[in-house]
């Protein structure tokens, strides 16, 4: 109890906190809160996590709270589902986004389709973390951007934190969730730092935000890349471009409404992220603002991505990733009036 009750004191103090200790802090209190959330994952235990998200959960909570799993992520889904469909709410580590592929066709074929496939009756309250993007120094299997394959998914709820502060409160309301929900987590991100005060309520996680105002320009960025649009806004300012960036935050379902009420003000629109472009979700960005906003725009609207091939090497990595010089290129490639 005491240590219970000097964790509590700690999480509603302000302090420097990290989105990877925003995480921990946000599954300790869900766990805390409610018996029915179980933590279990690939070495989420003992170690902690790779990235140390779940660390002295299991020391805290038992190891009837969180566990260990064996190297298998088709079970770790598996196992979820029935957990979920005799009331529990499971939330499972798949490590590393490459990873989840072999859990793909539970979470396609069962996660995603049992609340439709029993018409309504039966509700599966999983949440799937998975540690998303490049930006680490990782290879192949370490590095992916997989959010393409879970938005065309319809059943699940795939959203992404950029900060600290969303870590928390969108992880504690995907917990709360009696839907599926996807969430991914940006490993360059795991170690940003802002001043927060936890527990800690943002926007509702279906919603977008405007994280900084601009007249000349939508840049529409997620999950890792928010950090990439935000110093790309700030160098665009020193040559007189605006640039109002929006956090999607939520993949899917999408916010239609703010994405359009900024491109209807700044009347161009660009979209960034890790992923390789063809096929990539900016195309489904691109093409829902087109449809709706299409008498708004004054030009196409550009996606800046990754290259059209799989992630690279380490020491490749940065000339991969979207960065403000490449961005400010191809807005630069627009006629200006």
């Amino acid at each position: 109890m005491a240590a219970a009750s000097a964790a509590s004191d700690t999480a509603s103090a302000t302090m420097a906190v990290t989105m990877a200790a925003a995480l921990n802090t946000a599954l300790r209190d869900a766990i805390a809160e409610d018996p029915s959330v179980v933590v279990y994952g690939e070495d989420v235990g003992p170690l902690g996590g790779v990235f140390r998200v779940t660390d002295g959960l299991q020391k805290q909570f038992g190891e009837s709270r969180v566990w260990d799993s064996p190297l298998a992520e088709s079970g770790i889904v598996g196992t979820a589902i029935g957990m979920a469909m005799y009331g529990m709410r499971p939330v499972v580590e798949m490590q590393f986004d490459a990873f989840s592929y072999p859990a793909f066709e539970q979470i396609v074929s069962h996660v995603a389709k049992m609340h439709n496939r029993t018409r309504g009756r039966v509700s599966l309250p999983i949440v799937i973390r998975i540690p998303t993007s490049g930006g680490i120094g990782g290879v192949e299997h370490h590095s992916d951007s997989s959010e393409a394959y879970w938005t065309h998914t319809p059943g699940l709820t795939v959203v992404t934190p950029s900060n600290p502060a969303d870590a928390y409160s969108m992880l504690r309301e995907a917990i709360r969730s009696d839907d599926p929900v996807i969430f991914l987590e940006p490993k360059s991100r795991y170690w940003s730092k802002a001043e927060e005060t936890l527990p800690v309520t943002t926007a509702p996680m279906n919603r977008a935000v405007v994280v900084r105002e601009g007249t000349d320009v939508t840049l529409v960025a997620y999950g890792p890349t928010v950090a990439t649009a935000m110093e790309t806004a700030e160098l665009a300012a020193e040559e007189d471009l605006s640039i109002e960036v929006v956090d999607l935050r939520s993949l899917s379902p999408f916010d239609d409404e703010t994405v359009g009420a900024s491109v209807r003000k700044t009347h161009r629109a660009a979209v960034l992220h890790e992923a390789a472009q063809f096929g990539g979700y900016g195309a489904e960005v691109a093409a829902r603002v087109t449809e709706r906003e299409f008498y708004h725009l004054a030009a196409p609207i550009l996606r800046i991505t990754g290259f059209d091939i799989p992630f690279p090497a380490p020491k490749l990595e940065e000339f991969y990733l979207p960065t403000p010089e490449r961005i400010l290129h191809a807005l630069s490639t627009w006629e200006w009036e």
